[in-house]
């Protein structure tokens, strides 16, 4: 079993409800275990400014699936909860967002496909809920998050 880390968020309709339900429709799928979630925080959009603020976390989980079968299950989520992707402004308003951030120690750079998550180290509102599952973790090339995290502040 791989041990996977997910940022989830949300910032239309009733956030932490579709949250909610995000992570038991994931906890329903085979082959996926949900081990943790950070507590949700609010923060401020990244990119496309004029939405409304995103309500963020991350969980961690175990699972058989491979890397690009565990994408393709949390893209199923989104839809089932009504995203569409590819639907409005780049890093726009959005009622569910599930992003695979780190899958072992796997590095990866495919179509559709990049691990560990090419703007992790940058975004304070990944890492910070990843800090708070396992300070310690290590994302490969980059060093442990709570180090990435210092270094944004």
């Amino acid at each position: 079993m791989a041990r996977a880390f997910v940022g989830i968020g949300a910032n239309l309709g009733d956030r932490e409800r579709t949250i909610r339900q995000a992570l038991e429709l994931l906890a329903e799928r085979p082959g996926v275990e949900l081990v943790a979630a950070s507590t949700l925080r609010e923060t401020d959009p990244v990119g496309y400014l004029d939405q409304p603020r995103f309500l963020n976390g991350a969980v961690e989980l175990r699972t058989e699936l491979p890397p690009r079968v565990l994408l393709e299950t949390l893209l199923d989520v989104e839809r089932e909860l009504g995203r569409i992707r590819g639907e409005g402004p780049r890093f726009g308003p959005r009622p569910i967002d599930l992003d695979l951030l780190l899958y072992g120690d796997e590095v990866a750079d495919e179509p559709g496909l990049v691990l560990p998550h090419p703007r992790l180290h940058e975004r304070r509102f990944a890492l910070e809920p990843l800090a708070e599952l396992d300070p310690a973790l290590a994302v490969p090339g980059r060093g442990a998050v709570s180090e990435l995290l210092a270094e944004l502040q």
